[in-house]
């Protein structure tokens, strides 16, 4: 599993909520609440979603909704465990 960096997470912010005008999404950013940054928490549960299967890890939801800023959201899917990735299926020949 590779980490999470802060210019991956503003790209995935953008991918999945757009990018707000007012938003700072500079590194200074990284303690500011996402609400102050103008992301609803919709758009932190598809961001979370979204680095989940990128970074290849499991978010419950629960763990998702205490996630306030850009720094929770960083520790939160680094600290994440790994999704087992499944064997591909074989081949069947009749």
């Amino acid at each position: 599993m590779s980490h999470i960096t802060f210019e991956d997470l503003k790209l995935i912010l953008i991918e999945c909520a757009g990018q707000d005008e007012q938003a700072d999404l500079g590194v200074e950013a990284i303690d500011t609440p996402f609400a102050d940054l103008g992301y609803d928490s919709l758009a932190v549960l598809e961001a979370a979603a979204m680095a989940g299967r990128r970074y290849g890890v499991a978010l419950t939801d629960d763990v998702v909704q205490a996630i306030r800023t850009p720094g929770d959201f960083l520790a939160t899917v680094n600290g994440a465990p790994a999704v087992p990735v499944a064997a591909p299926a074989k081949e069947t020949t009749a």
